[in-house]
């Protein structure tokens, strides 16, 4: 009752099924929803480029910034505009796994599936590890206790997701858009700086590399754009989300898939022009993104309530992921590639098992890592790149076989689109495979292995479940046999006479009951042989030693035996005597044998496992 209370207290109460449609969010709260992720990555997408180009010194940082900023810019129009395409053509959600399974069939579906998979948990790990990086920046002191905030934020934001799409999104929409003011009133306070008070750009050494382009040279190029690229993580996301928007869903994802994108660009370009221009260095122990700040509104009020919202906004960019796992979950459930509850809605009305695994398995990831950004972004962008080139694959497909007005149009976008993130994902590979990367190559193909295999296993179920009329008839009409009941005791006691009770009530004079007994104590045996012979002599009492001390192993080999010795149409029952405590914490006082008995019994297929219980009431 206790455990009751305090989920109503931090959950809520039940919603029933017909407030469904109240949980369904406008565009304004969606934009926030959906988007916190892409956003956020102006805190740590173009630091990880500068981080990359500021460790060859004699490679001038700004020479290469300013160009890969561009290309990311483009790029990211490109996967917006194709992303609207997916989710005109398929509507109804999924997003890279969608699309892929209609047009692509399931192997590609499975690896966009399983990318996604890695691309949200690290959504969230990355989110939650820069958010306190944000905060250690401004607070030092809080630097030793890193991690211990980081499962802290993690455990609130299940908490807040648990409650249902329309408290979270109350919850984290204001916080988003206060964000998006801050960067804007920090470009606008660059701008102004340096077009109206004229403060000239801090002195850059060189205006070109003083390193000449050859191959380390542009692997380094190329690693900063693979790391830039992670400003791109959660455009996805509102293609698979599009069943939780209102009326009208598919036109209301479009508009607010193109605004992030308008918003992202936005932040990106004008935050970089600004780095560059002011030539903000990386400094450890500081992001890139609070020193642009500091040298904007010195280290004032703004600078801590900027400092402030980008804490929030990359704690709340891990919201993205809560919106985009558990519904891509809930699709590849109905499919039977993912175990089948998480198809089903929670009290709440929310997808439930994904969100609580997608809490469990970032809690593994952040420890394992340690929290650390740096670490846990070289297994970025391929995971969510990969998903960009499938989509648009399929994208490609679906054009040329439905061949609308213009379709060439459309399949030359998205053809253009599949080439460069492929090209990404290569790029990614290359740089970033000994720093981490190899782990989600490994773990893309054991994934997709996994799928196969659950749904291998419900196909299995499926035929050996399906029951045709006939197939019932003979069934039905073949002798039923008798029933066998076997009652395990320790002793005689009260929930032994109430299983004996209900075991008469349930058979017949041709049916047979067991009492079976197994003792290591051979005096101890005969005390309570002897005792049950007073107690109740009709029935009989099986005896079996057993010299290891060992419960269920002799019970189970009895049985054995005993299938072998009855018509196989006799049916055995396994009536367990089970005392229930009144509290739960005495159950921790009492030893499991019953439940470990019922574990135990579920490999008889033709053995009917029953508790018989007797409750305590004090």
């Amino acid at each position: 009752m206790m455990f009751k209370t305090l989920s109503r207290y931090l959950i809520g109460k039940p919603l029933a099924n017909k407030q469904l449609e109240n949980e369904r969010i406008p565009k304004w709260k969606a934009l926030p929803i959906f988007s916190s992720d892409a956003l956020s990555s102006v805190g740590y997408g173009p630091e990880q480029i500068a981080l990359v180009l500021a460790s060859v010194p004699a490679l001038e940082l700004y020479s290469y910034f300013g160009p890969i900023i561009i290309a990311i810019i483009i790029l990211l129009a490109v996967v917006a505009l194709s992303y609207a395409q997916v989710v005109k053509v398929n509507p109804g959600g999924g997003g890279s796994y969608g699309i892929a399974m209609k047009y692509l069939g399931v192997y590609p579906a499975l690896i966009a599936g399983a990318a996604l998979f890695a691309d949200y948990l690290l959504t969230v790990a990355v989110s939650i590890s820069s958010g306190t990086e944000a905060l250690t920046s401004a607070f030092p002191f809080l630097m030793p206790y890193h991690l211990h905030i980081d499962i802290a934020v993690l455990l609130i934001m299940m908490l807040v997701n648990l409650r249902g799409t329309q408290e979270a999104s109350t919850v984290f929409v204001w916080p988003t858009y206060i964000f998006i003011v801050s960067m804007f009133m920090t470009i606008l306070g660059g701008f102004y700086q340096i077009f109206v008070l004229q403060i000239p750009a801090s002195t850059v050494t060189a205006a070109s590399s003083s390193m000449p382009m050859n191959a380390f040279t542009m692997l380094i190029i190329l690693r900063a754009f693979a790391n830039g690229c992670s400003s791109m993580t959660g455009v996805e996301a509102i293609a698979n989300g599009v069943t939780m928007f209102k009326e009208p869903q598919e036109n209301n994802a479009i508009k607010t898939t193109a605004l992030m994108a308008v918003i992202l660009a936005g932040m990106l370009g004008g935050l970089g022009y600004l780095i560059i221009y002011f030539h903000i260095l990386p400094v450890e122990g500081y992001t890139l993104l609070s020193l642009l700040v500091e040298e904007v509104f010195s280290r004032g009020f703004i600078f801590y309530f900027i400092q402030i919202m980008m804490m929030l906004i990359l704690y709340l960019a891990a919201n993205t992921a809560y919106n985009g796992l558990p519904p891509l979950l809930s699709y590849m459930a109905v499919d039977g590639y993912v175990p089948r509850y998480f198809a089903n809605r929670g009290e709440r009305l929310n997808y439930s098992n994904g969100i609580e695994l997608l809490t469990l398995a970032t809690a593994i990831l952040i420890i394992a890592f340690d929290g650390n950004v740096e670490h846990l972004i070289s297994l970025y962008a391929i995971g969510v790149f990969l998903s960009f080139t499938i989509a648009q694959s399929a994208m490609v497909v679906h054009w040329h076989k439905s061949k609308p007005r213009n379709w060439q149009v459309y399949a030359g976008i998205n053809g253009f689109g599949a080439m460069v993130t492929a090209c990404v994902v290569i790029i990614v590979l290359l740089t970033k495979f000994i720093y981490g990367a190899w782990i989600i190559v490994l773990l893309i193909p054991v994934l997709v292995k996994i799928f196969l295999k659950i749904h291998h296993h419900y196909n299995d179920v499926r035929e050996q479940l399906v029951l045709t009329p006939n197939e019932y008839k003979t069934f039905m009409h073949t002798s039923l046999g008798r029933s066998i009941i076997v009652i395990p005791i320790a002793s005689p006691t009260q929930a032994v006479a109430r299983a004996i009770r209900y075991a008469k009530t349930i058979s017949s004079k041709e049916d047979k009951i067991y009492v079976v007994h197994v003792y290591s104590d051979e005096a101890r045996g005969l005390k309570i042989q002897k005792l049950w012979q007073e107690l109740e002599p009709e029935i009989e009492m099986i005896m079996i030693q057993s010299p290891y001390r060992q419960l269920t192993d002799p019970l189970i080999d009895f049985i054995k035996n005993l299938r072998k010795t009855i018509n196989p149409n006799d049916i055995i029952t396994v009536l367990v005597p089970e005392f229930e405590t009144k509290k739960l914490w005495h159950r921790l006082l009492h030893n499991q044998s019953g439940w470990i008995l019922r574990i135990r019994m579920l490999q008889f297929l033709d053995v009917v496992v029953s508790t018989v219980p007797l409750k305590f009431t004090r």
